[in-house]
């Protein structure tokens, strides 16, 4: 690893450990607490199962890190770093195997992108910062403001176009968001681009009207690709931790994600949840993100998030 590969590399796990430093600080302390009374018995376990749940990770995971505990080391003396070694190992399991890059298929153009997510779940944001790497790899990139009920979202989304160097597409605010999708993609065709983002309207998981209005966009969307959208990416908020799980079923269900971003992992003790999350949906988890800052979502590494999680180092050629 060259050195400016490996300083990039640093100061994204110095921004993931700090990020999730509230998670890891809640759990550690919740652990050595328990663990600085008295050895590893079944009473010591129980009560470190029940901060893991408090920490949102899941009961499931919760218990087979419990078990692991119980049947690894019983009744014998352990160091709380060893028991965060323990649970960062379970948790890494967990997460191994939904740690996906996003797959762009250079051969579909424009290959269609639809971000979805609940109001003030960082979607432009996280639009803005994929357009940028995107971009960076060389990509033409078109940004179409689907999200037509706030003009803030279509002056935001404008903004983030012009910093990452993507054609961008909007109507005025107020306009049909189906419309717009389908004039978004038939230029994207025209113009050959590589890929398009389509930003959508913040919407809760429990108003149905709106949801059906995601499933319009979809539809409307497939009468000039069939095949699009091939990717569905859903934002979610680090910080509404259980709530978290309902919009996974829900937006899966009207839209049929195929990938996660986390955001805000820097404002919350509950970073846990996209361990649960794993858990129970098995969906990609493609990137998460610890700031505002254009560099700030970054490809997502199980072993690296459940390290952080507990507050463990990571060696960066680990």
């Amino acid at each position: 690893m060259d050195d400016s590969a490996t300083k990039a590399t640093g100061n994204w796990w110095q921004r993931l450990a700090g990020g999730l430093k509230r998670s890891s600080s809640a759990l550690g302390s919740a652990i050595a607490h328990v663990v600085a009374k008295r050895q590893l018995d079944a009473a010591t376990i129980d009560e470190i199962e029940d901060e893991l749940i408090r920490a949102d990770l899941g009961a499931e995971t919760a218990a087979r890190i419990a078990t692991e505990l119980r049947y690894g080391r019983f009744d014998t003396a352990i160091t709380p770093d060893e028991i965060k070694a323990a649970v960062a190992a379970e948790v890494e399991k967990v997460l191994a195997s939904v740690a996906q890059p996003l797959a762009i298929d250079a051969a579909t153009k424009p290959f269609v992108i639809l971000v979805a997510g609940v109001n003030g779940s960082g979607k432009t944001t996280t639009i803005g910062k994929l357009a940028a790497k995107l971009r960076a790899e060389g990509r033409t990139v078109m940004l179409a403001a689907g999200d037509t009920f706030r003009a803030a979202a279509i002056d935001q989304l404008k903004i983030w176009a012009e910093r990452s160097g993507s054609a961008f597409i909007a109507r005025e605010a107020g306009a049909d968001a189906a419309g717009l999708v389908y004039d978004a993609v038939a230029a994207a065709k025209q113009q050959g681009i590589d890929v398009l983002l389509i930003d959508t309207a913040g919407r809760l998981q429990n108003r149905t009207e709106l949801m059906n209005e995601l499933e319009k966009v979809v539809r409307v969307m497939k009468k000039v690709e069939p095949t699009a959208p091939h990717a569905v990416l859903l934002v979610l908020d680090a910080t509404v931790g259980q709530n978290a799980l309902s919009q996974v079923e829900i937006f899966g269900k009207v839209v049929g994600v195929t990938g996660l971003a986390m955001t805000k992992l820097d404002g919350t003790a509950r970073g846990g949840i996209l361990v649960a999350i794993a858990e129970k949906f098995k969906v990609p988890v493609h990137f998460i993100g610890v700031g505002e800052g254009i560099d700030d979502l970054a490809p997502f590494s199980a072993r690296d998030f459940a390290r952080a999680l507990v507050g463990l180092d990571v060696g960066l050629d680990s």
